[in-house]
C-alpha cells in the first residue's frame, strides 16, 4: 500500500458491489473482491460494508494487523482521505444497527468469587449480540441444561480420617505439566467479550499453569495468541476442517512448526452449525450498503446468527477416514473432540487417536444429545479399556471444583471450561486469571474426601 496515496469517498463508493468490493478499515482502504468469497465468516460479513467503513465490526472480532497479513499489496489501495467525507457518507455509516452494552455498572472483579458470577457480570455489561453468542445454545436448550444439572446429580461417598495435610492438583495432560486438570475450551471470536480476546486467555492460562486450547475461529492469529504467553507455555489447537481442504493442509503445516502447540483437537460434532435462536434473533446489521447494488441483506429468513455466519466454512463431509489425511499433514497427536457415545469412543481408540473429548459443543450442536457426564459413565460401563489406551477429556456444564473431581473419579484426564473463561475476557487477563484461580477449588473439594 502506498502510504502517500489518498483514496476519496467518491472513489470508494464506486466499488460497492459483490464483484467490486472496497472497504475502509482503520483509516485504510482495501479491495476485498477476491477475498470475500473465501472469508471464514462468510462473504456477507464483508459485502454489507461494501463502499463503507467496516472498522467497528472488524475491530470487534479481529486483531488490527490481521488484514495486512491476509491481503496482497495490490489489494491495499491506500489511506482513506477523510477530507472528502460528505454528509451522505456519514449517514451511510449510521445505517448499521449495533447492539449497545446494557447500561448496568460492571461489578468490581474482586466481588466475583465463582464461575457463575462471571457469567452474570457479563449478562449485565456485554452487548446483546455478544451475550447471545456466548451464552446461547441450540433450540430448546435441553442439552445445555442437562450438561449442568447432571453433574449435580452425582454424589460423593466421603471417607474420613485420612492424612490430607499435603494435597496437590498438579497433573499431566498430553505430556504437559499443569497445575490442575483444567483447560480452557476453544470458544472462538474472543473479542466479542473484550478487546484482548484470546490474548487474555493465553496470558491468563500461562500465569496459572493451565492450557488454553486455541480456536480455529479465534479473533487473533495463532502467532499473536502464542506470543501472549511465555515461549515455554503449552497450548492445544482446536481444528475445524475447512471445505477448502487445501486451507486446512496449509494450517496444519504451519502448526507443525509451532513448538508450543502440543495437540490437535479435531472438532467432529458440528458438521452443520445448529439453530441458536437467541443468536439468530438479534440483528446487528439490518441493511446493506446504501451505495451498494447488493439487493439481499446478509440477514436471511433464518435470522442474523453470528455463529452460523462465522461457521459457514466448516466441512460437513468430514469422516473417520479423514484422520489419515490429517496425519499426512500433521505430526501432532490427534484428539477427537465431540464424542457422544461409547461406540465412537471405542472407534477413536481403534483409529489410534491419542485421546478424545466427551463433548456436545456446550449444548450448541444437536439439542437432545445426552449430558456429557452420561456419556462418560457409558464409556466407563461399556468400554472401560478406552481409559487405558487414550487420554479421555470432558467438557460441558463444569462450574465447580467438585465437578472437576467427579470427572477425575470417573476416569477423565482433565476437563474443559468454556463460557466462564470467555466472559472473564471482559476484565482482561486479570479476569481470566481470577477464573483460573477460582478453579483451584478442587483442593478444597478433594481434602475432605481423600
Amino acid at each position: 500500500m502506498n502510504s502517500h496515496q489518498k483514496v476519496t469517498v467518491a472513489e470508494i463508493t464506486k466499488h460497492a458491489k459483490v464483484d467490486d468490493c472496497w472497504v475502509v478499515i482503520n483509516g485504510k482502504v482495501y479491495d476485498f473482491t477476491a477475498f470475500a468469497p473465501n472469508h471464514p465468516g462468510g462473504p456477507d460479513m464483508i459485502y454489507k460494508y461494501a463502499g463503507k467503513d467496516g472498522s467497528k465490526m472488524y475491530n470487534e472480532f479481529h486483531a488490527a494487523d490481521l488484514i495486512e497479513n491476509e491481503l496482497s499489496p495490490s489489494e491495499k489501495k491506500g489511506d482513506f482521505d477523510e477530507s472528502t467525507i460528505t454528509e451522505t457518507w456519514i449517514t451511510a455509516q449510521k445505517e448499521e444497527v449495533v447492539s449497545q452494552p446494557a447500561p448496568n455498572e460492571k461489578p468490581p472483579l474482586s466481588t466475583l468469587i465463582n464461575l457463575d458470577d462471571f457469567e452474570r457480570a457479563f449478562e449485565k455489561t456485554g452487548s446483546q449480540k455478544s451475550q447471545a453468542y456466548i451464552s446461547g445454545a441450540s433450540n430448546d436448550l435441553l442439552t445445555l441444561n442437562a450438561n449442568r444439572t447432571l453433574w449435580q446429580k452425582l454424589w460423593f461417598r466421603p471417607r474420613v480420617m485420612r492424612n490430607v495435610s499435603n494435597v496437590s492438583t498438579k497433573t499431566r495432560m498430553m505430556g504437559c505439566d499443569v497445575s490442575m486438570p483444567v483447560w480452557i475450551c476453544p470458544m472462538g471470536i474472543g473479542k466479542t467479550a473484550g478487546s484482548e480476546g484470546e490474548k487474555a486467555l493465553a496470558g491468563g492460562a500461562a500465569s496459572n499453569g493451565i492450557v488454553h486450547c486455541v480456536s480455529t475461529t479465534a479473533s487473533f492469529g495463532v502467532e499473536d495468541i502464542l506470543a501472549s504467553a511465555p515461549r515455554t507455555s503449552p497450548f492445544f489447537y482446536q481444528l475445524y476442517v475447512d471445505k477448502q481442504r487445501h486451507k486446512t493442509e496449509e494450517l496444519l503445516r504451519k502448526l507443525d512448526g509451532m513448538h508450543q502447540i502440543k495437540a490437535l483437537f479435531v472438532t467432529v460434532d458440528l458438521a452443520v452449525v445448529s439453530k441458536r435462536e437467541a443468536d439468530e434473533r438479534i440483528r446487528t446489521q439490518e441493511t446493506v450498503s446504501v451505495y451498494s447494488k447488493i439487493t439481499k441483506s446478509s440477514i436471511d429468513k433464518k435470522g442474523g446468527g453470528l455463529a452460523r455466519s462465522t461457521g459457514s466454512f466448516i466441512d460437513p463431509a468430514l469422516s473417520w477416514n479423514d484422520l489419515d489425511w490429517i496425519r499426512r499433514h500433521s505430526n501432532l497427536p490427534i484428539i477427537v473432540k465431540g464424542i457422544q457415545s461409547s461406540a465412537d469412543a471405542k472407534l477413536a481408540m481403534e483409529m489410534r487417536c491419542a485421546g478424545i473429548v466427551v463433548s456436545n459443543h456446550g449444548g450448541r450442536a444437536l439439542d437432545g444429545s445426552p449430558g456429557t457426564v452420561l456419556i462418560l459413565l457409558e464409556i466407563r460401563r461399556d468400554c472401560p479399556e478406552v481409559f487405558g489406551k487414550m487420554e479421555v477429556f470432558i467438557d460441558g456444564g463444569i462450574r465447580r471444583g467438585s465437578d472437576v473431581l467427579k470427572a477425575i473419579c470417573l476416569g477423565a484426564k482433565g476437563v474443559g471450561v468454556g463460557r466462564p473463561f470467555q466472559c472473564s475476557i471482559s476484565y482482561g487477563r486479570e479476569g481470566v486469571e481470577a477464573v483460573a484461580s477460582s478453579k483451584q477449588e478442587p483442593k478444597t473439594s478433594v481434602t475432605p474426601i481423600s
